[in-house]
């Protein structure tokens, strides 16, 4: 967020950053908080690690300045000094910030530069190894649920936190597969002590409910720590029943200088939480999902319906949070009505090779990507790694030549060129 001040002098501009929520949990293994002070804690490590002077803000925890911005990942803002919006961006765009601001206040004569203020970047925490417990594979679409921690049934702070997810079947039948997994908080700097007994589980469903586990247990891991998350995948049938389901979860936790166990609750609601962010990458969609040419292609049928699959509240209509992050890049030009979602009209002329897409030569989409356009889920004319085959992901940062995330024709026409060999056909 960018507040103006009005006397169109460069020393008028402030400058701030708005912790709103985390758009994805997991990255660099940071969670999502469960208090205020918790988010705090969140804003002193993103000082640390970005080592930028810009002043933070934080959110409250019901999210509503969030709400209230319109619940983009990305958002950006110009304010006059009355709190009146200039410039709305759903992303941010740094290269028009700049442009904005040289008609508000006036240019500069020596515009700073992300080289010139010679940032380290820190790492995060880096506590007890990982990669030791097999991370479990969801079959399908999962949305997080709502999952409230029992704060006041405990004076430890919750070292661990629940990120509670249900298939599209539980969430719109109330019959399907429940994920749940125990995330350690790097924040707090603890470990699993593996020494003491694995994490102890129990869920108390309501009359009528059906639970293929309720009393569950942590793997027996051989290695004294680690710091991998302990996941479950069960199978739950609601019944006629909606309602939220208390769970007990014991373990122990530890530290450099401490070890002890630890009893904490949770209270899980069958809401999806829209604030509860995406982690990456999005299982069930993608590269490898679907795809190729005909109708299953960007610019089939096919394509709008697995799109449509990330409506998994069934309220026939995609908010920021459901879609795809290169989508949400383009939310402003999706979104016709201007309402905050995308309805199905609004989608179809906007999806790849739909009416509002502009095709190139032989239906190929802009660019001339060929067969890896197929991949290409919003129509920018780019590729993400997400949006490439799992075997070309690992090579990923030798092709982006530039460094931008992404691959554009250049790029791809070098690294098919590279795939030829001299004078011959693309190697296999």
């Amino acid at each position: 967020m960018e507040t103006v001040h009005r006397d169109y002098s460069p020393k008028g501009v402030k400058f701030y950053y708005i912790y709103k929520a985390l758009a994805h949990p997991e990255l660099n293994g940071y969670i999502n908080p469960v208090t205020l002070e918790e988010r705090l804690m969140h804003i002193a490590e993103a000082k640390r690690t970005l080592g930028s002077e810009i002043t933070w803000l934080a959110d409250n925890m019901d999210n509503e300045l969030k709400h209230a911005l319109g619940n983009r990942p990305n958002s950006e803002f110009l304010l006059d000094p009355n709190g009146k919006v200039l410039k709305a961006r759903g992303w941010s765009d740094p290269a028009q910030l700049r442009r904005d601001l040289e008609e508000y206040v006036g240019t500069v004569e020596k515009p700073t530069t992300v080289a010139a203020l010679n940032m380290q970047f820190e790492p995060p925490p880096n506590l007890a190894p990982t990669g030791v417990v097999p991370r479990i594979a969801k079959p399908g679409f999962y949305r997080t649920l709502t999952s409230e921690p029992q704060l006041d049934k405990t004076e430890d702070p919750f070292y661990v936190k629940l990120r509670a997810e249900a298939d599209e079947g539980l969430t719109r039948d109330g019959k399907g597969k429940l994920y749940l997994a125990f995330l350690l908080d790097p924040l707090y700097g603890v470990h699993w002590n593996n020494l003491s007994p694995p994490v102890d589980v129990q869920l108390t469903p309501a009359e009528g409910m059906q639970f293929s586990e309720t009393k569950l247990t942590g793997p027996k891991v051989e290695q004294e720590a680690d710091s991998d998350p302990r996941e479950f995948l069960i199978d739950v049938d609601l019944g006629e029943s909606r309602a939220a389901v208390p769970m007990t979860f014991r373990y122990s936790a530890c530290t450099e200088k401490w070890c002890r166990p630890v009893t904490q609750e949770y209270l899980i609601t069958w809401d999806v939480n829209r604030d509860a962010g995406r982690v990456q990458p999005r299982r069930g969609f993608g590269p490898g999902q679907g795809g190729g040419g005909g109708r299953g292609g960007p610019g089939g049928r096919d394509f709008l319906e697995r799109i449509w699959e990330m409506d998994l509240d069934g309220d026939d209509k995609l908010s920021p949070d459901e879609v795809p992050e290169q989508m949400s890049r383009r939310w402003d030009q999706m979104d016709a009505n201007s309402d905050g979602f995308l309805d199905r009209e609004e989608l179809s002329s906007f999806r790849p090779g739909g009416p509002g897409q502009r095709r190139g030569p032989g239906g190929r989409g802009p660019g001339g990507f060929g067969n890896l356009m197929e991949r290409d889920a919003d129509g920018d004319g780019k590729l993400s790694v997400e949006e490439l085959p799992e075997p070309m992901r690992q090579r990923f940062e030798r092709m982006d030549g530039n460094a931008d995330g992404f691959l554009d024709q250049a790029e791809v026409d070098e690294m098919r060129q590279r795939s030829r060999g001299p004078g011959g056909p693309p190697r296999r």
